[in-house]
C-alpha cells in the first residue's frame, strides 16, 4: 500500500478550491450560529441562491461578475425573507423553517416548470468561461514537486479561492471585534439582557443572517465556478450538517476555527477515501467482503470516529474555548 501516494492525495484536496469553499461557507455559518447563536439549519439555501443567481444570470446573457453580483443579492434577501417571521419567535422556528425552506428552493428548481430558467435535473454548464480566461497559467500545464501536482485550471481556482477565504477571514474578525460583533455575541449569550441594554436584539440576529447569507452565497459561486457546473441535487440538506462538523470541529465561536475545521475534515475524508480504495485494489480477498459502496460508507464511519474521538478529549473543538461549551464558565 502506497503511503505517500494515500497522503498525496487527501493533501491535496485539503489544499483544493472545493475545501476553501467549504471553508467560507463554515465562516458563514460560524457567524450565524457560533457568533448570534442562530440555529440555521438551511445554510445549503444560500449556496444555491449564489450559484443559481450567477449561472440563470449568465445564461440570460448577462456577465458573470453580474451574476455573482446577483447571486450575493438572492442570498441576503432570502436572508431577511427567512428571519423577519421568524427571528421574534423561539429559536427552533429559525431551523424548522430554514431547513424547510433549503429543500422547497431544491426541489423547485429540479421541478419540470422551472425547466426554461433552471434546465431542472440536468442543471446549467458551462457558464464561468469569462473568470478562466483571466487565467495566467498556460493550459495542459501542471505544477507542483514530483507526483504532487494540479493543472494550471486547478491552480488559478485554487489561489482565487484561498485569497477569498483570507480576505473574509478578515471582514470577519473586523465584524467580531466592532461594537457590532460584540452586541450579537451578547446575544447570543442572553438575549434579555442585551435587550434590556436597549439593543434592538431582532435587528442585529437578521442583520447577522443576512450577512451571514452573503458570504454563504460566495462560497456557492466558487464551488459553482470551479465545477462550471450547477445541479439541484447538489444542494442537499447534507452539506448543511458536514458544515455544521466543520465548524464545531473547527472550534465554533472562533474566528481561525472554520477554516481549520475545513482544513482537518476534507483531509480526514479524502485520506480515508484513497486509504479504503487502495485497501481494494491491493487487497484482492477485501473485495469478496466489501463492495466498493460499502467501501464508501466505512469511509464514513473511519471520519466520524476520528471526530468522535476529537469530540470526546476536545469538545469545543480544535481552536474553541473551553467556556463556550460549558454551563457553569469552569
Amino acid at each position: 500500500m502506497d503511503l505517500v501516494a494515500i497522503l498525496r492525495d487527501g493533501f491535496l484536496a485539503m489544499i483544493g478550491p472545493v475545501t476553501a469553499a467549504y471553508a467560507i461557507a463554515a465562516i458563514s455559518l460560524n457567524l450565524q450560529f457560533g457568533y448570534t447563536g442562530l440555529l440555521n439549519f438551511g445554510q445549503v439555501a444560500f449556496l444555491a441562491a449564489g450559484a443559481y443567481g450567477t449561472s440563470i444570470t449568465v445564461e440570460a446573457g448577462g456577465s458573470l461578475w453580474l451574476g455573482i453580483a446577483i447571486g450575493i443579492m438572492l442570498a441576503v434577501l432570502l436572508g431577511a425573507m427567512l428571519g423577519l417571521p421568524t427571528l421574534r419567535l423561539r429559536a427552533d422556528y429559525l431551523a424548522i423553517t430554514t431547513i424547510a425552506v433549503a429543500e422547497v428552493i431544491r426541489l423547485v428548481v429540479r421541478s419540470s416548470w422551472a425547466e426554461p430558467v433552471t434546465n431542472g435535473v440536468f442543471g446549467i454548464q458551462g457558464f464561468a468561461n469569462a473568470f478562466f480566461d483571466l487565467n495566467p497559467f498556460p493550459p495542459g500545464e501542471t505544477y507542483g514537486i514530483g507526483s504532487w501536482l494540479v493543472t494550471g485550471r486547478r491552480l488559478w481556482v485554487m489561489i482565487v479561492s484561498w485569497v477569498v477565504v483570507l480576505l473574509l477571514l478578515l471582514l470577519v474578525r473586523r465584524l467580531i471585534n466592532s461594537p457590532w460583533g460584540r452586541v450579537v455575541k451578547a446575544v447570543r449569550e442572553d438575549e434579555d439582557a442585551t435587550r434590556a441594554l436597549g439593543k434592538n436584539v431582532f435587528n442585529y440576529k437578521l442583520q447577522s443572517l443576512m450577512i451571514g447569507g452573503a458570504i454563504g452565497a460566495i462560497a456557492g459561486i466558487l464551488l459553482a465556478i470551479e465545477q462550471q457546473n450547477v445541479t439541484p441535487d447538489a444542494y442537499l440538506p447534507n452539506i448543511t450538517f458536514i458544515l455544521y462538523v466543520i465548524v464545531i470541529l473547527g472550534g465554533a465561536g472562533t474566528i481561525v476555527g472554520p477554516l481549520v475545521g475545513a482544513l482537518v475534515f476534507q483531509f480526514l475524508f479524502f485520506t480515508f477515501d484513497a486509504f479504503m480504495a487502495s485497501s481494494q485494489a491491493e487487497i484482492g480477498w477485501l473485495n469478496t467482503l466489501i463492495s466498493p459502496a460499502e467501501a464508501g460508507q466505512i469511509k464514513l464511519i473511519l471520519v466520524g470516529a476520528g471526530l468522535m474521538a476529537l469530540m470526546v478529549f476536545r469538545p469545543q473543538g480544535i481552536l474553541g474555548d473551553p467556556d463556550e461549551v460549558t454551563l457553569d464558565g469552569r
